[in-house]
């Protein structure tokens, strides 16, 4: 397992240029973002994970070049500002143009949904690309780590996917430095069960990964299991992932996680 924090905070970027939902100039976007990324700071988030929240309705992989430039900015103005490790996620599953980011900007991982097998999604049927990511991260940024779902959020697996064994395949097969697990949608939890079958298959020391639903309340549970947490929408006004931090929310979550040894 790499020396990465086992406790990332969400930085949800507003709608890009060329999004549907864009209402907002580029200088907002990227001051909201550093503003929201100074909070988590302040709480004592010890590293954060900038996505682009606000493009739904979302590209199945390649986004557009104005999305990749526009994120570039705001990972760029996050990590000056903050000085905290940053990782990328550019949805719905360009995992190549998460690189190029990390590249450009020295971010330290990217979230990959789908990096090896195929999920049934709101975009169409979605298929890793684990052969080019991994070619490609070996030219651009080699130290980049890849954190990779299994059995993403907001998907369907093929009828007889087994977690486990998608998990070592997403490891072995796949490339990936690090397994998330979330629950179906946005801020629920997984299940504890799948949770737990996959944290067996997988080698002891793997990065086992919270991607969804952790809150102060269910960490007791979730860190019985997973060793690392990725937090939104516990951490926002009224615990919803579109909404500004709220501060004390970020405190309280990372006062618990300290407790469960999250931050060492």
């Amino acid at each position: 397992m790499s020396d990465l924090p086992h406790l990332v905070g969400m930085v949800h970027l507003l709608p890009l240029p060329g999004a549907p939902g864009q209402r907002y100039s580029i200088t907002e976007v990227i001051s909201t973002a550093v503003q929201d990324a100074r909070l988590l700071a302040d709480a004592g988030f010890p590293a954060l994970m900038i996505e682009n929240y606000g493009d739904a309705p979302f590209f199945p992989d390649e986004v557009p070049p104005e999305t990749i430039a526009s994120m570039s900015v705001a990972v760029q103005a996050v990590a000056e500002a903050t000085g905290l490790p940053t990782g990328v996620n550019v949805l719905r599953n360009d995992g190549l143009g998460a690189l190029a980011v990390a590249a450009a900007t020295g971010a330290s991982l990217i979230r990959v949904n789908v990096l090896t097998g195929v999920m049934y999604t709101d975009q169409g049927v979605i298929t890793g690309r684990a052969a080019e990511i991994l070619r490609r991260r070996a030219v651009l940024c080699p130290s980049v780590e890849i954190w990779a779902d299994v059995m993403v959020k907001h998907a369907t697996p093929p009828p007889g996917t087994d977690p486990a064994r998608l998990a070592l395949d997403t490891l072995n097969r796949g490339g990936a430095d690090a397994l998330i697990v979330s629950g179906p949608g946005t801020g629920v939890r997984p299940d504890q069960a799948m949770m737990a079958s996959i944290s067996e298959a997988i080698p002891a020391g793997t990065r086992l990964v919270v991607g969804s639903g952790a809150t102060p309340g269910n960490l007791d549970a979730l860190c019985e299991v997973a060793n690392t947490v990725i937090v939104g929408s516990a951490i926002k006004i009224g615990g919803e992932a579109a909404n500004r931090v709220d501060p004390q929310r970020a405190l309280d979550f990372v006062q618990r996680a300290r407790s469960h040894g999250l931050l060492i």
